[in-house]
């Protein structure tokens, strides 16, 4: 190296020391305005309309919402909710790991394509995928006259709510369990292939208590989003009070007839799932993390 550039090398060390210090010095300031901006906005879009939920709820008194909830309407949209959800989230658990467990321990031809799609319901409006099933399984669809030749109804009943919840929730499992099953790689599982266990044993005992909290977290997500499901569902429902009505809905037709009490009390029961979801999601980070520290 010649002198030249070495005294040049010199002389930016000073610069960029200099700088340095400058941005350490700016840090604070913008940290605390950054910090500041978050928290303007968590209590503006989050925390005040949270708390508005509640207030409105209780605001003729407990009897009144209590009285909301037990309505036979009320009712029937949370356990539409739950059994929809019921029937979605162990599917979409088949999927995800079907489909993880084949892009992450083999290559074969349109593993690309298949990638690709598990990400179309983020990029497909949930309306729209309501529409698309409405076209195929409704009066105009192809499969209409077989459907009510053999008397089985799909839209506006639950298989249909099923099949919008289904588009809308089989990307998260997958999602989350790919990136961490190609992290992990397939050594444990070679290994135990090679001492003699065979697919059952070593999905069981090697690959699934490697997963674990990986998949508890992809379900919690995906049972949020079922339970909380409101454009395709509210397409292929049919809006019908005590049949095809989920809690969402329920809280759309409460609020437009003006049953305010009743459309916020049903609101803050999904409130009170979107913060347990939320404990459950901070609780399974923190075994994924500890797990990840502890492999």
């Amino acid at each position: 190296m010649s002198s030249l550039t070495i005294d040049t090398a010199v002389q930016a060390v000073p610069v960029q020391t200099a700088r340095l210090r400058a941005a350490q010095d700016e840090g604070p300031a913008v940290k605390a305005i950054l910090i500041g901006i978050a928290l303007l906005f968590f209590v503006l879009f989050l925390l005040l309309p949270l708390i508005l939920v509640f207030m409105t709820a209780f605001g003729r008194g407990i009897m009144p919402y209590l009285s909301a909830l037990s309505q036979s309407d009320t009712w029937h949209a949370a356990s539409l909710t739950v059994l929809v959800a019921v029937i979605a989230v162990p599917l979409n658990i088949a999927f995800g790991l079907a489909a993880s467990w084949a892009i992450a321990r083999f290559e074969f031809r349109g593993k690309s394509l298949l990638t690709t799609l598990i990400d179309l319901p983020f990029s497909v409006s949930p309306v729209i995928a309501g529409l698309m099933f409405l076209l195929i399984f409704g009066r105009q669809g192809p499969f209409w006259d077989w459907l009510d030749a053999n008397n089985i109804r799909i839209v506006f009943a639950l298989p249909g709510l099923v099949l919008a919840t289904l588009f809308v929730t089989f990307p998260f499992v997958a999602r989350e369990l790919i990136p961490l099953m190609q992290m992990q790689g397939s050594e444990e599982e070679q290994a135990a292939r090679v001492l003699g266990a065979n697919g059952r044993q070593m999905f069981w005992r090697v690959t699934l208590p490697k997963i674990k909290w990986g998949l508890l977290y992809g379900v919690i997500l995906c049972n949020a989003r079922a339970m909380g499901e409101f454009g395709a569902v509210s397409v292929l429902s049919g809006h019908i009070r005590g049949q095809t009505n989920t809690l969402p809905l329920h809280v759309e037709i409460e609020y437009n007839d003006y049953h305010t009490v009743g459309a916020f009390a049903a609101a803050s029961v999904l409130a009170v799932l979107a913060l347990l979801t939320l404990a459950l999601k901070l609780w399974a980070e923190r075994k994924m993390v500890q797990d990840g520290h502890h492999g």
